[in-house]
């Protein structure tokens, strides 16, 4: 009974109806179990960069085109698709309307993909990043690595304290700009205090 009435359905679907409701239901069941794996800590995502430029202005990480955000594109294209024939709209309006959402939903799932990336490197901080970076003196540093005193520079948006010392024959006071020059032994920063123009 259940597959005469589906076999009904399907058969009284259009050619753009079975193919907005078969991409939808293919990609409905991919998304569900890409969800349950995330759940449980299966990580199966990978980038496909190839020769493609996905940068769009902006950080180098943030890639479009992942097997998540693909399948978030065809899951909300088919749904869309199918809402739009079910309310009297024209097939080319359909298509159109499905390439915008898919292209949305692409976009929304790389951006948070590429944000979840940047929380995961904030616990692993490279101290080489530091170089060439500006920072304003915390604590004095005194001169010609006779001690160290401390910086606080902004990295990846995020503020870090870090230990600095001096080449220069003068401390170098609280509150002075410096840049960073090099990273010694135990993450230490070599600094030098920034001339004013």
């Amino acid at each position: 009974m259940l597959l005469s009435i589906s076999n009904g359905w399907w058969e009284g679907l259009t050619g753009a109806g079975q193919a907005f409701w078969g991409i939808s239901i293919v990609f409905s069941v991919l998304f569900v179990i890409q969800f349950v794996l995330s759940l449980i800590g299966v990580d199966f995502d990978l980038d496909m960069d190839g020769d493609v430029d996905t940068d769009f202005g902006m950080d180098a990480d943030f890639s479009l085109f992942s097997i998540r955000s693909i399948i978030a594109f065809f899951t909300f294209f088919g749904w869309t698709g199918v809402l739009m024939l079910d309310a009297g709209f024209g097939v080319w309006v359909a298509i159109i309307t499905s390439l915008i959402s898919g292209f949305l939903a692409m976009a929304i799932v790389g951006y948070m993909m590429y944000k979840f990336t940047q929380f995961d490197e904030s616990g692993t901080f490279n101290p080489n990043s530091a170089i060439n970076h500006t920072g304003e003196v915390y604590l004095f540093i005194p001169a010609a690595k006779s001690g160290y005193g401390k910086i606080h520079l902004k990295l990846k948006g995020a503020l870090k304290e870090m230990d600095a010392v001096t080449d220069e024959n003068l401390e170098i006071p609280t509150g002075t700009k410096v840049k960073v020059v090099e990273v010694l032994d135990d993450n230490l920063l070599l600094v030098e205090k920034i001339k004013r123009k």
